[in-house]
């Protein structure tokens, strides 16, 4: 027994300088007890609710309102508690008030005859819903997610007890909010303390940017949400990349956003200035009709015929400008193995025509003011002013630059959490599943699997944060434009880009962009098995998670693959995709009783959503049912839980044992 006494003590000796760390935070054995008392119990509640989101494309008012209506969880917790006592309507009555508290208000006290007694039933319903949505967290949790205006009577509300002569107390508490002309604050509170409680951690994997028209309000919105963390898609770090001072990224941002004739986000969301654009298009294309080149307009803004045609010429000439910026990057990075996109060079200026892969094609438009057939990627002294003109506009925006450091902040490449592998594109793999080994540097190392990816994160830290070291800086940022378009981009996960071919050729044969491997053996266990142990995670109990690739859910394709393995929520936030998905888009449910699929019909407005409370119709389906509920002990919170509890042990024996002396 001494023996044994004496190996802990050696032991404890080894740890003593980091227990005496952890001593200054519990100072006594008391405080030690508490905490080891509290973590043990924490360990037994149900797990959290985690929400999985993707491909967003700047669709404010759809992402909006499914994430405040938790997917449809919200409603969910309605029906359980009231499922037998309201109908239909009062469910939705209600749930759209807790979604829309402030708008639902301001209807409901003109509709209402006997308004106080309105806010009584209400604020009763809400207080019992909170508790159901408060249930599986610890009351020092729930506290600290309380408005602090409200926060000591919404906490004895909740807690309310079984004792009958409280009953008055209880009631006296909801009459007097109402009767001193606090009710309208108080079921905003409620309503946003529901929101809040319902779901413990938001996972966005990747593409927040681009297509729609309100990314900057996307991003403002998870700022300020409790728990988020992002996986970086392709469109998002082309962004990063445009806010870092990569002057391709800035010309394929600008490009976009005329396209899909959403140029409002650079000028009024970001305070770019791209009067030098318009300027520029005017000078060089103001005869040219720019045909191929009319934005897609996809959003409810009427635009005059005037402006889509200044809109087209801004859109050609940012382009050709995109497409030099990229020649330069292809020469500098030889590495990349991006030649076959060296287009510009291919091209029978005289002819009108273009050679590719072995055949001659006919250009659809042969105007290039701006472009010297014997040096064509070379920009004029005109397009170099522009360029610096619009780079400073990126640089010097301060909520652009706010955002990307929030991504790069809350983002990864790619996430592993409670058994979930999460990551936007793809593993670039090759033909029989195995890692394809990838050099994306001059030193010729290859990198594979969750090396790659582990590199290619540094690099684009780099590309962004770098200060002292240009060249450094310079390659950062460059790989952060690969992994928008490059061939073994994780991100991107085809073999090209080929945006100049749907510009400027109309067979469409050109315009094929062959799939990466990965998106062929989507269905099969085998490839995610290797996956799983390639990242540290079990095969048997894990799942790969991803967005980037729209499922066409109308022409039968499902997003369970490889027998449950791999779950695609891409359904089509993005309205550009909705045509070909058939729905608008999945998210994902993971709670302690397993995991829900939820797909969303197209969203209508939210002024329909609130006035006539006209939810997203949503269709839920069971992936997994867990056998026994989850707990925090199962999750990879309740594992740092557990070895903390350890540590905390550990002082109480040194603190026993003499080895470190208890602080009063």
């Amino acid at each position: 027994m001494a023996e044994s006494n004496g190996d802990a003590i050696r032991m404890l000796e080894e740890e003593l300088r980091y227990l005496k760390l952890l001593a200054k935070q519990y100072p006594t054995i008391a405080s030690a007890c508490t905490e080891i008392i509290n973590l043990q119990a924490i360990l037994n509640l149900p797990k959290g609710t985690e929400h999985f989101l993707s491909d967003i494309h700047g669709e404010y008012e759809s992402f909006n309102h499914v994430l405040r209506n938790g997917s449809g969880n919200i409603k969910r917790k309605i029906t359980e508690v009231y499922g037998d006592i309201m109908s239909e309507k009062e469910i939705k009555s209600l749930a759209t008030l807790i979604y829309y508290p402030e708008q639902k208000l301001e209807i409901m006290r003109k509709q209402e005859e006997d308004i106080e007694d309105w806010y009584r039933i209400t604020i009763y319903r809400l207080v019992v819903i909170c508790r159901k949505a408060a249930f599986k967290y610890t009351r020092m949790k729930v506290r600290k997610a309380l408005p602090e205006e409200f926060a000591y009577i919404i906490d004895e509300l909740m807690h309310k007890g079984p004792e009958e002569d409280k009953e008055e107390y209880y009631s006296e508490i909801i009459n007097t909010i109402i009767r001193i002309g606090r009710a309208d604050e108080f079921i905003i509170a409620m309503a946003k303390l529901i929101q809040r409680l319902v779901i413990d951690r938001l996972h966005i994997v990747g593409d927040i940017f681009d297509r729609g028209p309100g990314p900057d309000k996307v991003m403002d919105t998870l700022m300020n949400y409790h728990t988020v963390d992002i996986q970086w898609g392709n469109h998002d770090v082309l962004w990063m990349g445009a806010a870092a001072g990569s002057e391709a990224c800035i010309a394929t941002v600008l490009r976009i956003c005329a396209r899909y004739a959403n140029l409002d986000i650079i000028e009024d969301g970001y305070g770019i200035n791209i009067l030098p654009l318009a300027t520029f298009a005017l000078e060089y294309y103001g005869d040219d009709e720019c045909v191929q080149f009319k934005p897609k307009v996809e959003s409810d803004i009427a635009y005059s015929d005037k402006d889509l045609k200044l809109i087209a010429k801004m859109h050609k000439a940012i382009a050709i400008i995109q497409f030099k910026l990229e020649g330069h990057i292809i020469k500098r990075r030889p590495y990349f193995k991006m030649d076959d996109r060296l287009l510009l060079e291919k091209i029978n200026y005289e002819e009108g025509t273009i050679d590719l892969y072995g055949k001659t094609y006919p250009l659809n438009d042969t105007n290039f003011p701006t472009i010297d057939p014997k040096n064509p990627y070379a920009l004029t002294r005109e397009e170099e002013e522009l360029v610096e003109k619009l780079k400073s506009s990126f640089l010097n925006s301060e909520k652009l630059q706010k955002h990307i450091r929030f991504l790069l902040t809350k983002g990864s490449m790619y996430l592993k959490c409670n058994s979930n592998l999460l990551y936007h594109g793809c593993i670039p793999v090759n033909e029989d599943g195995t890692f394809k080994k990838v050099q994306i540097g001059r030193t010729g190392k290859a990198y594979s699997g969750k090396e790659y990816f582990d590199r290619l994160e540094i690099l684009v830290r780099e590309g962004y944060f770098h200060k002292t070291n240009p060249d450094a800086k310079q390659y950062g940022m460059d790989i952060t434009w690969y992994l928008w378009t490059g061939p073994d981009s994780p991100l991107f996960g085809k073999d090209k880009m080929t945006t100049f071919e749907r510009y400027f050729i109309d067979d469409k044969k050109t315009h094929k962009e062959n799939k990466s491997h990965y998106f062929k053996l989507e269905d099969s266990e085998e490839m995610c098995r290797r996956i799983f142990e390639e990242f540290g995670l079990d095969p048997e109990c894990s799942h790969i998670i991803n967005g980037h690739m729209p499922v066409r859910s109308k022409s039968g394709e499902s997003p369970i693959k490889a027998n449950g393995k791999l779950i695609v929520i891409d359904g089509g936030f993005s309205r550009a995709y909705q045509s070909t998905t058939g729905i608008a888009g999945y998210t994902l449910i993971y709670n302690s009783y397993g995991l829900l699929l939820v797909s969303h019909d197209p969203f209508e407005s939210t002024q329909k959503a609130i006035e006539e409370e006209k939810d997203i119709h949503s269709t839920t389906m069971v992936l997994e049912k867990e056998v026994e509920r989850k707990r925090v002990k199962d999750t990879d919170e309740g594992r740092v839980m557990k070895a903390k509890i350890k540590d905390l042990e550990m002082l109480l024996d040194a603190y026993r044992l003499g080895l470190i002396k208890e602080q009063e």
